[in-house]
């Protein structure tokens, strides 16, 4: 297990009634990003479009999470969960996140979350889970030291 020193420490919070909403091709790649997308990502609009989703992956989150996710959307069914999202100046934003794909005709052609804001409460709580599952499976932990 290793240990790093974690630098991402300014929470942007999502605004209550928000919704952040974006669609990605097959290969997760941004096709559309809402304005509040680009808002709380501190990205604009067209730095989102072309760049694969996880570009605002933040490394607290266990590669688990997005496995069960892949899971799922893979046999047709919609993943939720609670996601840690980085932004572009190295801050962070915790989200609810639905994911589910877009179908035509029957056939998959992209996918589409939609994200909302969650409590302090659950924050805390799936930080703590976060950090335990990525210890347990021997993935980077951050480690805070106050000074």
């Amino acid at each position: 297990m290793e240990f790093v020193q974690s630098e991402f420490f300014i929470e942007t919070l999502v605004p209550s009634g928000e919704l952040i909403v974006s669609r990605t091709n097959l290969r997760g790649m941004i096709t559309y990003a809402n304005d509040t997308f680009a808002t709380i990502s501190g990205y604009e609009v067209n730095e989102l479009i072309g760049k694969p989703h996880n570009i605002v992956r933040h490394p607290d989150m266990p590669s688990v999470v997005f496995e069960d996710m892949w899971e799922k959307l893979q046999k047709g069914q919609k993943w939720e969960g609670v996601v840690k999202n980085l932004r572009k100046d190295r801050g962070f934003y915790w989200v609810h996140a639905t994911v589910s794909g877009v179908y035509r005709d029957g056939e998959l052609v992209e996918y589409k979350s939609i994200r909302t804001p969650i409590e302090f409460e659950e924050k805390l709580k799936h930080q703590r889970l976060y950090d335990a599952m990525r210890q347990s499976a021997n993935e980077r932990v951050r480690v805070v030291i106050y000074r």
